[in-house]
């Protein structure tokens, strides 16, 4: 199993979660954090924002979903028509292990 975080634009994460829902990814965390890209943040007149919100997503996918995942969330968390700075980061990582916490299961 593989550990996919999405970080993206607040304004795309419902396009985003829609998208992993019909592509047959129903379970996905959503949290709300805030950071800053290679670029720094954004300047607007004297003032710079450092700390711009965005939307955490975690969804845990199987080792052969990895790159139909991926895809799903990038072409739906991207701004139109190639992309912006800004438009996100995905991370993946392995999962060791994942309970069931009601059924006091291991998932396979």
């Amino acid at each position: 199993m593989l550990m996919i975080r999405a970080i993206i634009r607040p304004e795309k994460s419902s396009k985003v979660l829609t998208t992993l829902f019909e592509a047959g990814y129903p379970a996905v965390t959503k949290i709300p954090v805030v950071g800053r890209g290679k670029q720094r943040g954004i300047k607007i007149g004297d003032v710079t924002y450092d700390e711009l919100p965005k939307e955490m997503l975690i969804v845990v996918v199987k080792d052969e979903d990895k790159d139909f995942a991926i895809k799903a969330i990038m072409e739906s968390a991207i701004t139109e028509p190639k992309g912006a700075f800004g438009d996100g980061k995905i991370f993946v990582t392995p999962v060791e292990e994942a309970y069931t916490i009601s059924r006091g299961s291991k998932e396979l």
